[in-house]
């Protein structure tokens, strides 16, 4: 009786880890694909549809050259004044991308941005961004850019 019971211990200890790895894959997976669509979006020249991988919320911050912001609205701002049309944003690109997922809800990202442009050279830095699921969806509560 006593190997049943910690038979069974085993198998349930085994099964829950077995789900949490899924579960992280999963999460891991949903989070690069909201950055494969803000790619995307700025590929296409389309802000509005690269800040839609942020959180809409005026306690999302962005910490880059010029210091900290707060707020979605001003985020977005912030972009489209420092990348006016779609020539002005080049081709983004990210890479070196690793996610931690910290919790269920909640995952750490870093990686590599470049923008590459015809007409001139290259740009681009490091980042580090905090994700958290909110209503059913990835989205970046903080971004830390440089």
């Amino acid at each position: 009786m006593r190997f049943f019971n910690n038979f069974l211990i085993v198998a349930l200890f085994v099964g829950i880890n077995g789900l949490e790895a899924q579960n992280a894959d999963t999460a891991q997976q949903e989070i690069i694909r909201v950055l494969e669509t803000q790619t995307k979006a700025w590929n296409e020249g389309d802000i509005e549809g690269f800040m839609s991988g942020y959180w809409d919320n005026d306690s999302l911050r962005f910490i880059g050259k010029k210091g900290l912001t707060f707020g979605w609205k001003p985020v977005l701002e912030n972009y489209k004044k420092s990348y006016p049309g779609k020539a002005g944003m080049g081709t983004l690109n990210f890479e070196k991308l690793q996610v931690e997922l910290l919790c269920e809800d909640a995952a750490f990202v870093t990686g590599s941005w470049k923008l590459s442009y015809p007409d001139k050279d290259s740009v681009g830095g490091w980042f580090s961004l905090l994700f958290k699921k909110i209503n059913g969806h990835w989205l970046i509560v903080a971004d830390h850019s440089s």
